[in-house]
């Protein structure tokens, strides 16, 4: 099953190329890039004709962007939370005055997003969200609580943020999508979580009275689950198929690891490396199967399923194959540097949360039993 490109789907692909030979720079900070991006249409390519700055592309020439920009070593993408997430909802929910002012900007790389779900009572239990957003009498919402795990909070402009609009409620319930300006100081506080790879992507975000106005709640008060709900579909696609070129070049890397230690004459070894690469295009056959479509309530939680688990065996066998040089620095420590790891030790300590984020292992198989199966659901309060 390969996914059928026609002759101008391979004309856009060569232009998608030869425009990024011709303009990734290591050197360029990210939000320069997202500029550049914008600057030569390429964000938003899946919106559609709505004359909101982005050139349009169909689903095959989007899959071939995604494949080009995943080969070509341009960097990772601060804008893509606003592009495929936030872009996307308000097309499906927003009023015409939302997207009229917040399209435009994402589309020209100019205004970065980042999205205020998980809580530390919350993570992917997500109706039990506990931050609060209390409407005064000039239309105007006062927003309490603490985010966390929010990816490039300390870079982003504005923040999705899903708050409990009516203090009675419970559960999914009660619960509004308001849209936050994060220039905020003294009302919102950004504080860098160092992980076990010393980087800090992921951040705590404590809200203190930080206002959002009321032509900024996207799908009515109230209406928060269901926009958050819908938000959360439009997390696989197309950019599935991006994340395994990236993987297929990983799994290169483990292979050429095995060959230079040797590791690959063991015949375990060879089989796991086999099976990796058997499952991973196995998962490409999901990904196109399912691409672009729409009503199948376990797709996405399959997906899940599938690329966590693989991506984290394959750190495992990164390790593996190195054998006791898996736990040496590539430089020597310092004061200023504690430690600095190489691309393969990265992506074991990345890969540990593989399983835990963007909803556990756990939740995606309930949600596959429940939602697909139809068993019953789990008794509330039981341990």
């Amino acid at each position: 099953m390969e996914f059928g490109f026609v002759a101008e789907d391979e004309v856009f692909r060569g232009e998608a190329r030869g425009w990024l030979a011709g303009h990734v720079d290591g050197a360029q900070d990210r939000r320069g890039w997202e500029r550049t991006l914008g600057k030569s249409g390429w964000i938003g390519l899946g919106w559609g004709e709505g004359g909101y700055g982005n050139r349009t592309a169909t689903l095959t020439q989007q899959v071939a962007w995604a494949e080009e920009y995943a080969r070509s070593g341009a960097p990772a993408r601060s804008g893509h939370i606003g592009e495929k997430l936030l872009a996307p909802t308000l097309l499906a929910h927003g009023t015409e005055e939302q997207k009229a002012r917040f399209l435009p900007p994402v589309a020209a790389g100019e205004e970065l997003w980042c999205q205020g779900y998980s809580e530390p009572g919350a993570g992917s239990d997500l109706a039990g969200v506990r931050t609060k957003a209390v409407r005064g009498g000039d239309g105007t919402y006062r927003i309490s609580g603490q985010k966390i795990w929010t990816s490039l909070a300390h870079e982003a402009d504005w923040c999705f943020v899903l708050a409990r609009t009516d203090p009675e409620s419970r559960r999914h319930h009660g619960l509004s999508f308001l849209l936050v300006p994060m220039d905020q100081p003294g009302h919102i506080d950004v504080r860098p979580i160092r992980q076990m790879t010393g980087t800090s992507e992921f951040n705590e975000v404590f809200f203190d009275g930080a206002h959002a106005r009321a032509e900024h709640v996207v799908g009515g008060e109230g209406q928060g689950w269901r926009v958050a709900m819908s938000l959360l579909g439009f997390e696989r696609g197309v950019s599935t198929l991006a994340q395994q070129v990236g993987f297929a070049q990983e799994l290169t890397q483990v292979v050429q690891a095995a060959v230079r230690t040797g590791a690959v004459d063991e015949p375990v070894v060879r089989a796991l490396l086999v099976r990796q690469w058997a499952e991973l295009r196995t998962m490409r056959w999901n990904a196109l199967r399912t691409l672009g479509g729409s009503g199948d309530a376990g797709a996405s939680s399959v997906a899940k399923l599938l690329w966590a688990g693989w991506h984290q065996r394959l750190g495992e066998l990164a390790m593996l194959v190195r054998g006791a040089e898996a736990a040496v620095g590539s430089r020597e420590w310092s004061a200023s540097s504690p430690y600095e790891l190489d691309d393969l030790q990265q992506l074991f300590l990345f890969s540990r949360a593989d399983t835990i984020y963007g909803g556990s292992d756990q939740i995606q198989r309930t949600i596959i039993a429940e939602r697909v199966l139809g068993l019953p659901r789990e008794p509330k309060g039981v341990v």
